[in-house]
């Protein structure tokens, strides 16, 4: 299977089908998901997704192992291949997600090797910060939960919990791993404008990952957008997991302001009553451009507000 993804069948008018369901943002065991590439692969079949992208923290691993089970397996689905990179902009963690690369492209490679190294270092500072707080013995734990993981801040958590010093992973990062806490250390990411070139020069298409999510004021995120589009950035999300309706609306205003394509995905990482079920509908993300018209004949969207 070519690592940019594979294009299986085929023309989907949104006229002639009741459901069009993508996603473009979804987590594996290579990253911090609870569910294999295999086990994703099997839920997204039996949720009928048309177009589907595996897009794991830093990694392409996940993709790569869940695109060997497709080839394997078949399927009435397209299976993109994808990644999503950790950066900062202006002192703000930010994600990138990079949608339809070649795996195997020379700054690909880099850049997760770069990542990689990033987050051993990033989490040697965690453990030192959670061992000043009398949480010794962090690093070689969540290295034991990680396993061939991607490690990060949700390893480190579910190690608290294990041993008992929060009652659940929500509980570890409000007191101790989420933004601004102490143990939310941003240092290692490299600049936006780096992630999104090692996107754009593997044949990828760099989308802006849950632009609200950063809690930036109307101006800044403007200025995010503005960068990321110099940068090379073309996409936003403008539905990521569970939203409301007002949040859609002000990502599409924004989309049509700048003058982006736009993404969705279910940001899908384990079963959850808080988290969203695998798969975007079409309709959810009105007339605008799309960045899935790069892997599908042209997709004739229904008109009117989302939902």
């Amino acid at each position: 299977m070519a690592g940019a993804g594979a294009r299986l069948p085929g023309y989907v008018n949104i006229a002639s089908v009741e459901t069009v369901l993508i996603d473009f943002h979804t987590h594996t065991t290579a990253s911090d998901g609870a569910l294999s590439p295999e086990q994703l692969i099997d839920r997204a079949l039996d949720r009928q997704i048309d177009l589907f992208a595996v897009t794991d923290h830093d990694t392409v691993a996940g993709y790569q192992a869940a695109a060997e089970y497709y080839n394997r397996i078949g399927g009435e689905m397209t299976l993109l291949s994808g990644v999503e990179f950790s950066c900062v902009w202006s002192g703000v963690t930010i994600h990138v997600v990079g949608l339809g690369v070649d795996c195997c492209h020379e700054s690909l490679r880099h850049g997760v090797a770069r990542l990689q190294a990033a987050r051993g270092d990033r989490a040697v500072v965690i453990a030192e910060r959670l061992a000043q707080k009398g949480f010794k013995g962090s690093l070689e734990g969540a290295l034991a939960i990680a396993g061939s993981s991607q490690l990060g801040r949700p390893h480190f958590a579910a190690w608290m919990v294990e041993q008992g010093h929060v009652a659940d992973v929500a509980q570890a990062f409000h007191r101790y791993l989420g933004q601004g806490k102490f143990g939310d250390v941003k240092a290692f990411w490299p600049e936006l404008a780096e992630v999104t070139d090692w996107i754009v020069a593997a044949g990828g298409v760099a989308i802006l990952a849950h632009p609200l999510k950063y809690r930036l004021t109307r101006s800044k995120l403007r200025r995010l957008v503005r960068d990321f589009q110099e940068a090379g950035g073309t996409a936003v999300e403008i539905v990521n997991g569970r939203q409301t309706s007002d949040q859609t609306r002000t990502l599409r205003e924004l989309a049509l302001e700048c003058g982006l394509e736009v993404s969705g995905g279910s940001d899908f990482h384990r079963d959850s009553p808080w988290g969203a079920e695998l798969g975007v509908e079409l309709r959810h993300l009105g007339d605008l451009r799309g960045v899935w018209e790069r892997w599908q004949s042209p997709i004739a969207v229904a008109g009117g507000e989302p939902t």
